[in-house]
């Protein structure tokens, strides 16, 4: 039965995805203008993952912005994951995507989900990186060396070397449940990501 906790979340969820689809996708904020490199327009998708919904997620370990080491482990039977690769640094579909989950953090926090942030860039470059869009409240991680380990494991490594623009989400049991290999010049709809995490805490 629909309940008022569920329409209070959609007219949320609705809000903040106009809020984070309000800028288009090469419109990055003001703090960045001159320091963004422009990419052009790319191939939309350039692998094909063979992960499925219903697969467990491949585990890993890889350092983060703030020093310590993350494991996909580490959550398991304690939060649903959201893991989001992007593709680079300083690129501007990325440089707004990341700080648009800001805005949606006690979204994650309703559905138990963490978010990982994932890049093949190397730890100064993302640290640099962070620190210029403003504190971000969940890990970035380095897939720097080997490069693009973990983005190979996921079937989510361009052949240009940077990954695709992707989510997995992955329930508590460590289990894939849904997947979007984006088109890498778009951002993923936030309400879309909303809805498949809300099916995890039913």
């Amino acid at each position: 039965m629909f309940s008022k906790n569920h329409f209070y979340f959609y007219v949320l969820a609705g809000i903040l995805a106009l809020l984070y689809s309000s800028t288009i996708a090469y419109g990055a904020s003001e703090q960045f203008k001159g320091k963004i490199y422009n990419t052009g327009m790319l191939k939309p998708v350039d692998s094909k993952t063979k992960l499925k919904p219903g697969m467990k997620a491949p585990d890993f370990t890889l350092p983060s912005v703030s020093g310590e080491k993350i494991s996909l482990s580490n959550f398991l039977g304690k939060k649903n994951v959201v893991i989001s690769f992007v593709p680079a640094a300083w690129t501007p579909v990325c440089s707004d995507q990341w700080p648009g989950y800001n805005i949606a953090k006690s979204l994650f926090e309703k559905n138990a989900a963490v978010l990982i942030g994932i890049t093949v860039d190397n730890i100064p470059t993302l640290f640099t990186w962070t620190k210029e869009m403003g504190e971000l409240w969940f890990p970035v991680l380095s897939d720097f060396y080997p490069h693009g380990s973990v983005a190979k494991k996921y079937g989510v490594l361009r052949s240009s070397g940077t990954t695709e623009r992707a989510l997995f989400v992955i329930d508590k049991k460590g289990i894939i449940r849904y997947i979007d290999v984006h088109d890498i010049n778009k951002r993923p709809g936030l309400e879309t990501l909303m809805k498949e995490l809300e099916k995890l805490e039913k």
